[in-house]
């Protein structure tokens, strides 16, 4: 796994189960803490959750939680590691809909030509299935299926 290097390019994507922010952003953390360095830092878009934690307690560590309004792209999450640099998730809403998360779970790992913001990957799926609606279906836990979909 390697840090975005190109401004707007994402490493990956993140499907939250819930939008317990402190739940799932230490199941995130408990997974990819091991496997990318020691995560010191995430920030969130503050408006896609009704709590957020100012510190998570991770593999024995203190994770500092952020967050930013509408500078930053609402529909990703930012981690850094002193180790090994930044991570750029995609968000993907827990409420989405099995065949649309996994479609964005795809495109948000692909490095194939120019790289689509969050909010562009976003807007394209709902583009796609404007008048189609499909159930919504309970996701996987976010942190795994995170974790298995990153490069």
């Amino acid at each position: 796994m390697s840090p975005s290097r190109i401004p707007g390019e994402l490493d990956g994507a993140w499907w939250p189960r819930t939008r317990d922010l402190t739940s799932e952003l230490s199941a995130l953390a408990d997974v990819l803490d091991p496997l990318w360095g020691r995560i010191t830092r995430i920030a969130v878009d503050r408006r896609g959750w009704p709590v957020i934690p100012r510190r998570l307690f991770v593999n024995g560590h203190v994770v500092k939680v952020g967050w930013f309004d509408s500078e930053r792209d609402p529909h990703r999450v930012l981690l850094l590691s002193y180790t090994a640099g930044r991570w750029d998730l995609l968000v993907i809403p827990p409420e989405t809909a099995v065949p649309s998360a996994t479609r964005l779970l795809a495109a948000a790992s692909v490095r194939a030509g120019s790289p689509m913001t969050a909010t562009a990957l976003m807007a394209a799926e709902q583009a796609r299935h404007d008048g189609v609606s499909e159930p919504p279906v309970r996701p996987p836990h976010g942190a795994a299926r995170a974790a298995r979909r990153l490069r």
